[in-house]
């Protein structure tokens, strides 16, 4: 008895030499925890369960179990790609080749792709088209990136301002309520050449939140900038519980042409820096990094190190710094502009909440909705690491080079399942009419708006649809948790082609579940009486 009272004793010292390395003192703690085992089980046989010591050593028992078994039992982690590109084009139209920007020929392609793009050419008649059709931008994006299975989930554009949200094909049904809106903060807040717009999202249960900004310029306007942000921060509202404002979400990354500069020192200094690649002699004068010693709104976002030269300002078509003076009021000229690192990646983890037991006797204040997220927080962490941080100079296009930023998302997914699975069943072709079969995996907020989409292997976006149909109007069956929804031959492709099929929700804003590729079979009816080639698809 003595020797198991001596055990649940000491089971609180086994950590306390500090001084040991972490490897030893790991090796030591298991050899010593082993140790004490094999004594304990020596030891059960003598005790009375009527005392004190029995009970306190089924307590003590109890609670390792459990933690070693949820331990056993929590889901591995994974780790997402995320490729992020900032770049004020300065109305220029996109480039032939888009590849080096994302990255293409990598042998790690991204899960995700984030762009934010600034001084996308806004023109009267541009504009106009580019509302009822996807702007250049976008539709070289896509273009690029639909062949390869990435499909555009979200995008946003405010005059200018353009973001963009591509993933994995695989990922599209983990990537729930989808939200976007804007801030407008140019001439008295009415105008939109300056301000933010922002695409927030759950992915795989996390709430992470994107926000694509064009502060006002100059160098002696950078508290301007802080206020500009700290308006749009404060005014950005979405409709979700856990993550109503920007600040909320778990992970925010904010990027942009941000126009912060490097003041105090001279052209000839700063140039001289860049030509000799001592870039960390101008940090200490980036109006952002000495902000963020003293804005409290700053402090918690973080940046990688800026070890590439700085992103404006160019001569159109090359690589030279500013070389020319520029018109001002009055016909009068400016001087050149001093480069700067206006273009930059920040992000921010939500800083973690103390515990109960951090915050001792304060703790009976804090509510039940606080202590669900500190439980969530531990069962599901989520990590970020910079993995790459740089300019692509070979764009010469505009007076900024682009900016980008690769991370990796370690996280434990909160749902690994969709929230529908989806079948074709039996054969399709545009001979007969076609079902699918949908079935619920979990509950989730289904409506009369709800529809399923055929779509060719390679779409682009949730719009590119070859046909589709409203769940409930095309709901023809229903047999306990399988739905069979109807699809008319007339809208099926007569030419065939490989397809999947996918749900969108219109209360989450977002597709939930994706079929598995099938074939669509050319139509045989069409064929024999010559019609192929004479309808299009």
């Amino acid at each position: 008895m003595d020797d198991a009272r001596w055990l649940l004793g000491s089971v609180g010292r086994v950590r306390s030499n500090t001084l040991s390395s972490d490897a030893t003192q790991s090796t030591g703690s298991k050899l010593a925890l082993c140790h004490q085992l094999s004594q304990l089980m020596t030891c059960v046989d003598d005790l009375d369960p009527k005392t004190e010591l029995h009970e306190k050593m089924v307590r003590t028992l109890d609670s390792a179990f459990l933690v070693c078994s949820r331990r056993a039992n929590k889901p591995k982690k994974d780790r997402l790609r995320l490729h992020l590109v900032t770049w004020n084009v300065a109305t220029a139209d996109p480039p032939e080749d888009v590849a080096a920007l994302l990255h293409l020929n990598s042998p790690k392609r991204a899960d995700l792709y984030v762009i934010g793009l600034q001084e996308v050419y806004s023109g009267l008649l541009r504009f106009v088209s580019d509302m009822m059709f996807d702007d250049p931008w976008t539709h070289r994006l896509m273009s690029t990136l639909a062949p390869l299975n990435y499909v555009k989930v979200s995008s946003i554009r405010m005059q200018g301002l353009v973001l963009l949200c591509f993933s994995k094909l695989e990922h599209v049904p983990f990537i729930r309520d989808i939200q976007t809106t804007y801030t407008r903060t140019g001439i008295f807040g009415y105008w939109g050449n300056k301000g933010g717009v922002s695409i927030r999202l759950s992915l795989y249960g996390h709430m992470v939140c994107f926000l694509n900004c064009h502060l006002t310029a100059h160098m002696n306007y950078a508290t301007e900038r802080v206020d500009e942000f700290e308006y749009i921060m404060d005014s950005q509202t979405f409709d979700c519980k856990k993550a109503s404002r920007i600040s909320d979400h778990r992970l925010v990354f904010w990027f942009g042409d941000l126009n912060f500069r490097i003041q105090d020192h001279g052209m000839h200094f700063v140039r001289s820096c860049i030509n000799k690649q001592t870039y960390s002699l101008l940090w200490s004068n980036d109006q952002l990094i000495m902000l963020k010693k003293k804005e409290a709104l700053l402090q918690d976002f973080e940046e990688g190190p800026l070890d590439f030269q700085p992103t404006y300002k160019f001569d159109l078509n090359s690589d030279t710094y500013d070389s020319s003076l520029y018109r001002t009021w009055f016909d009068l000229y400016g001087k050149k502009r001093k480069p700067a690192w206006t273009d930059r990646i920040l992000w921010r983890v939500q800083p973690k909440a103390p515990s109960p037991e951090e915050q001792g006797e304060n703790c009976v204040g804090i509510s039940q909705t606080k202590m669900k997220q500190l439980e969530e927080d531990e069962e599901y962490p989520l990590k970020v690491r910079q993995d790459f941080y740089t300019s692509s100079m070979e764009y010469r296009i505009s007076d900024h080079k682009p900016v980008i930023g690769i991370f990796t998302l370690e996280l434990r997914k909160m749902y690994t399942s969709p929230l529908v699975r989806l079948q074709a069943e039996g054969d399709w072709s545009a001979d007969m009419d076609s079902m699918v079969l949908c079935c619920p995996v979990q509950p989730f907020p289904s409506s009369t708006w709800d529809w399923i989409g055929l779509y060719k292997v390679g779409f682009s976006s949730v719009s590119d649809y070859i046909t589709y149909a409203w769940v409930k109007d095309g709901e023809v069956a229903f047999n306990q948790e399988v739905t069979q929804v109807f699809f008319s031959k007339e809208e099926i492709p007569v030419r065939g082609a490989e397809c999947v099929l996918c749900y969108y929700c219109h209360s989450l804003r977002c597709i939930i579940g994706v079929s598995e590729p099938f074939k669509v079979h050319e139509s045989k009816v069409a064929l024999e009486e010559g019609l192929l080639l004479g309808r299009m698809d």
